[in-house]
């Protein structure tokens, strides 16, 4: 974990010493189960439950010498346990307290993501509310196309957020299963009404069928999730890193009091916070690879995924909340600017109403290839000359024989572009949806 991207709550999940309260919760809940069976003497799980105690600085010392965590993770807590200790893991495999821990953390961890989303999603929802009717300058392959609205823009995020958050969803609850199941997940020395018993306790779902491990499918899915959020988190703060540039300037990130932009020039306001999303979101995308090769491991198991898995489930998690916090701290302080983009919109002298003026002549009967022409030219004599091009096509004899002056000043309206805006809206936010 890197202390400087990780968030109080989210690294608290993620933290070591949880991880081994939640190995022993294991195990005081399977030995509870055992002695409801007659397995294990009465009061043992008690006793147990009174006496246990972590202490991971013993865990790391015997670590040291054994080379295998849980085996030091059971001696370390059996030193106060005392004879009891003997009832421990019975019948049990390290992957059955490992597995369904970190089934555990990624189900906590996930509803924390899940908050973040939901947050930025209202933000998201509030912003395309306010700026649906603002017009502003549609670029494709970065050259300025037709008007549409910002708030359009806007509500395109929200709906790719609320997809990311029926993935979170169904990544969450495809890995929120536990096993306790034994060394190659045949219940050989445990009932599998225990493993049912336990893990309703811990409000999991029981694996249909397992190897000694729970299958890494699951894992990859929910780093799948992750990388995709993490994705459009990038897209997102990408808008806007491009939309904040010098000749653009349509909108800010928040420049806080006392925020420096460089240490060289005092008047640079970067977008720094989207550039740092941006960045993050590479290694989502990496995390995500490894996982992928996880999946297959030898046989029953093997451990080559283990080592993987203590960086990239972690590591996804902490980026991915810090990096959602990081993008609704930018939203909640976005600063708009409507005349900027009214003065793009203005920029090429109406070139951008081009189609409006193509479609017109079409419906007074011209072919396509000669309307397309008779505007081609026009628009082409207008960029270079940078004359407006309203004012060339009240001179031009196609235009002017077939089009008014009132008729063509409304072709040049930004009004016509916005016309389905609501109807949009009421698709996307319809109370179907809500």
């Amino acid at each position: 974990m890197i202390e400087r991207y990780t968030r109080p709550e989210m690294g608290a999940v993620w933290q070591e010493e949880k991880k081994y309260e939640t190995w022993l919760e294991i195990e005081l809940l399977v030995c509870e189960e055992l002695e409801a069976r007659g397995t294990i003497p009465k009061g043992a799980s008690s006793r147990i439950r009174e006496k246990a105690k972590i202490v991971p600085e013993d865990l790391l010392a015997i670590e040291a010498t054994s080379k295998h965590e849980v085996v030091s993770f059971l001696s370390a807590i059996s030193r106060f346990i005392g004879d009891d200790s003997r009832y421990l893991h019975l019948g049990l495999t390290s992957s059955d307290l490992m597995d369904t821990a970190l089934s555990l953390q990624i189900k906590k961890a996930s509803e924390i993501i899940l908050a973040d989303l939901r947050d930025i999603s209202g933000l998201l929802k509030e912003l395309a509310l306010r700026y649906k009717k603002t017009p502003i300058i549609g670029r494709t392959h970065g050259v300025h196309a037709e008007p549409t609205s910002f708030g359009l823009k806007i509500l395109l995020w929200y709906c790719e957020n609320e997809r990311n958050i029926e993935r979170m969803i169904r990544a969450r609850d495809i890995a929120s299963v536990g096993k306790i199941s034994g060394a190659v997940g045949n219940y050989a020395h445990l009932d599998p009404g225990i493993e049912k018993r336990v893990l309703s306790r811990l409000n999991l779902k029981t694996a249909l069928v397992t190897s000694q491990i729970i299958q890494r499918d699951r894992h990859a899915e929910v780093l799948w999730a992750i990388a995709v959020s993490g994705a459009s988190l990038e897209k997102f703060a990408t808008e806007i890193r491009n939309l904040q540039r010098t000749e653009i300037l349509e909108v800010e990130e928040p420049f806080e009091p006392g925020q420096k932009g460089s240490s060289a020039m005092p008047h640079k306001k970067n977008p720094v916070h989207c550039e740092r999303i941006c960045g993050l979101a590479r290694v989502l995308r990496a995390n995500l690879l490894a996982g992928l090769e996880n999946i297959s491991l030898w046989h029953e198991r093997d451990i080559s995924h283990s080592s993987v898995e203590r960086i990239i489930i972690p590591d996804g998690f902490i980026l991915l909340d810090y990096m959602a916090s990081l993008f609704f701290e930018v939203l909640r302080g976005l600063q708009v600017f409507p005349e900027a983009m009214m003065k793009n919109i203005k920029k090429t002298g109406g070139l951008v109403f081009s189609q409006r003026i193509l479609v017109e002549l079409m419906r007074k009967g011209f072919p396509r290839d000669k309307a397309y022409e008779i505007v081609q030219r026009n628009a082409l004599r207008a960029r270079d000359e940078k004359r407006d091009l309203k004012e060339l096509l009240q001179t031009d004899s196609d235009i002017n024989k077939n089009i008014g002056k009132e008729e063509l000043d409304d072709l040049f309206s930004t009004g016509y572009f916005l016309r389905n805006t609501d109807a949009i809206f009421e698709r996307a936010l319809g109370s179907s949806r809500r």
